[in-house]
């Protein structure tokens, strides 16, 4: 399994058998980002909510590579209207594809889709657990402030072994909030992200880092670069 961060939340993740999952493909107007819009081919693009920053370039890239397009209920008919190939789905609900199951839960933000001319409804925000062929999991935490569901669903219940959270403040947790739903959700491996794409939400990953192994000596903080890769 590789995880490859594309800068902001951007990733993209490529199971043992082979399937290429892109989350929150904010890519073109990323200026974090290493990699071009043309360069990506996913089977499956999976969107948190409809800010601008994650909903990004997900029709274009779907539009050019056929992949099947996730997200809420709202999303979905949303994509569907203009011609893609979606699945919509809800929090607490899971969906399998390829032998990777897919479970949508909260996250504590806005949603609505806000880079058309009259902000449309976008649902719920939302997160991501991904339960590999291995049985491996991947939190994805989308936008959100620190919720106690954190600790007694995510944590309690799905125990994903791999936990990606915002730590850019402003818009979503701090770090010192961050590192709080780590320990709450206790996986082994922390990626922080949503931060250093602007100005706005600059923050230094290595103070995350500290406060995370302050709580939990043994959780590895992985901080990767904008396209660098993490092989598990």
């Amino acid at each position: 399994m590789n995880i490859r961060w594309l800068g902001h939340s951007a990733f993209e993740i490529k199971s043992d058998e082979g399937l290429k999952i892109l989350v929150d493909p904010f890519i073109s107007n990323n200026p974090a980002c290493t990699v071009a819009v043309e360069d990506l081919h996913p089977d499956l693009i999976c969107v948190t909510h409809g800010h601008a920053d994650h909903f990004g370039d997900a029709m274009e890239i779907a539009d050019r590579s056929g992949a099947l397009l996730i997200g809420n209920h709202e999303l979905s008919i949303f994509f569907a209207r203009q011609g893609m190939e979606s699945r919509g789905m809800n929090i607490g609900g899971s969906s399998t594809v390829q032998n990777v199951k897919i479970t949508m839960v909260d996250a504590t933000h806005s949603s609505d889709i806000d880079f058309m001319e009259e902000i449309a409804a976008g649902g719920s925000a939302c997160g991501f657990i991904f339960e590999m062929e291995g049985g491996k999991k991947i939190y994805h935490a989308g936008d959100t402030g620190l919720f106690g569901d954190m600790k007694t669903i995510i944590g309690d219940i799905y125990k994903p072994d791999i936990a990606m959270l915002p730590i850019g403040d402003r818009f979503t947790m701090a770090p010192h909030e961050a590192a709080i739903a780590a320990e709450w959700i206790g996986s082994t491996k922390i990626m922080p992200m949503h931060y250093n794409t602007f100005p706005i939400i600059e923050q230094d990953p290595e103070y995350f880092k500290n406060l995370v192994q302050n709580r939990m000596e043994d959780t590895e903080v992985i901080i990767l670069n904008p396209g660098q890769t993490y092989k598990e």
